[in-house]
């Protein structure tokens, strides 16, 4: 790749969406079927917390300078659990070094258990603009069932109190559960619809490998059933004018997670706490997974970054067309273009496109490459066709 081309890539990268994400480690409990990095722990030292953030934050600017931040998204773990005062720090620190861009967006991750009165509050004031709620279901024994923390009484005070503070907030539900029934989940997610705010992530249950739910030997549901749930659910949601923009993700116009976007898009973001990870000018950085282990390298190094590498163009390539297929708009072929240097349809099997186009499962519209409605609901042999290997 020339100068040249390196130049205009360099260029365009600063003018699209630019995404800080925080980790924050620690949760009440553990849940069954989780697999991220969280974390028990009854004592945690905020102050040193807040001081590392800020550190890693100053750090890391050195090297992105020129960009203006369009989203930040506090994940976890359960970040509700973080003090006020370190969010707003974090905030203030990142609009001090690279700015903001008109109409940022800020979210923080809230699990119904951690909300108090002024709770909700508090983070608004720090800055935060949209909450994503972690109810997971809306019965009572089944939240039990996911090892959730909460009651329903506790999911409904959490969503009154988001609303007085937030005009943005989303929640989850997990569907596709053992032993659940077509037409409960479909009075559930009318009765979910009730309570949107105008956004929803609705997730199918898996068991991941290392769970709790794995090691007990829980079975997922019959795949029949789940396909079933999730044509269910896409009617329901369509129905209700908050379509699927991404494959587990409904909105209304509007009200799109823009942070998330910034992942299915493939543009840049700078990942910072245990086990965080970036995309950034074509590296793939992580950081340090263990929390006590990430403070201590802030400490005594200065920096809880603990590998980065280079990504080769084919890995580019194939993460983004991985992460762009999940959209319903699909991939741009001119982003595509502007982030690899490469035309989208060169980059694609071209039997693989062929068939794909043939059968119905994915249609080019303007200049975007989109899986149909039927191939969302294959999409991972879709994608298995489309990407080069």
């Amino acid at each position: 790749m020339g100068i040249g081309v390196v130049v205009v890539l360099m260029s365009y990268s600063m003018t699209r969406p630019f995404g800080l994400y925080i980790h924050w480690p620690f949760c009440v409990s553990k849940c069954p079927y989780c697999d991220f990095n969280s974390h028990v722990s009854n004592a945690v030292d905020h102050d040193q917390w807040r001081t590392a953030f800020v550190q890693e934050l100053d750090r890391v600017f050195a090297e992105s300078k020129g960009h203006r931040i369009s989203s930040i998204f506090f994940g976890g773990g359960t970040p509700s659990l973080m003090q006020a005062k370190t969010v707003e720090a974090i905030l203030d620190r990142a609009q001090a070094l690279w700015g903001f861009t008109d109409g940022v967006e800020i979210t923080l991750e809230a699990n119904p258990t951690t909300v108090e009165s002024h709770t909700f509050r508090d983070f608004r004031q720090a800055g935060v603009n949209r909450l994503s709620i972690g109810i997971q279901s809306l019965d009572e024994e089944v939240l039990k069932f996911l090892g959730r923390a909460h009651n329903m009484s506790d999911a409904r005070t959490a969503l009154e109190l988001a609303a007085k503070s937030f005009d943005r907030y989303s929640f989850d539900l997990i569907y596709a559960r053992p032993d659940q029934t077509l037409a409960g989940w479909e009075a559930e997610l009318r009765e979910a619809l009730t309570l949107s705010a105008g956004h929803l992530s609705l997730y199918q249950l898996t068991i991941e490998p290392g769970t709790d739910f794995h090691k007990r030997g829980i079975a997922p549901i019959d795949e029949d059933l789940g396909a079933d749930m999730y044509d269910l659910t896409q009617e329901i949601m369509e129905e209700a004018g908050l379509p699927a923009y991404e494959i587990s993700n409904h909105a209304k116009p509007g009200q799109e997670s823009r942070h998330n976007l910034v992942y299915w898009q493939g543009d840049e973001y700078i990942g910072l706490g245990p086990g965080a990870h970036s995309r950034f000018q074509n590296q793939a950085i992580h950081q340090i997974y263990k929390p006590d282990l990430w403070l201590k390298a802030i400490a005594e190094k200065q920096s809880g970054e603990q590998k980065r590498r280079a990504l080769k163009m084919d890995e580019r390539i194939i993460e983004l067309i991985l992460m762009g297929m999940r959209l319903r708009e699909g991939m741009s072929a001119n982003h595509f273009a502007a982030l690899t240097g490469k035309t989208l349809l060169d980059s694609l099997d071209p039997q693989g496109l062929a068939d794909m186009l043939e059968m119905g499962f994915v249609e080019w519209a303007d200049d975007h490459l989109r899986p149909t409605e039927e191939g969302r609901k294959c999409l991972n042999g879709v994608l298995e066709k489309l990407v080069r290997v």
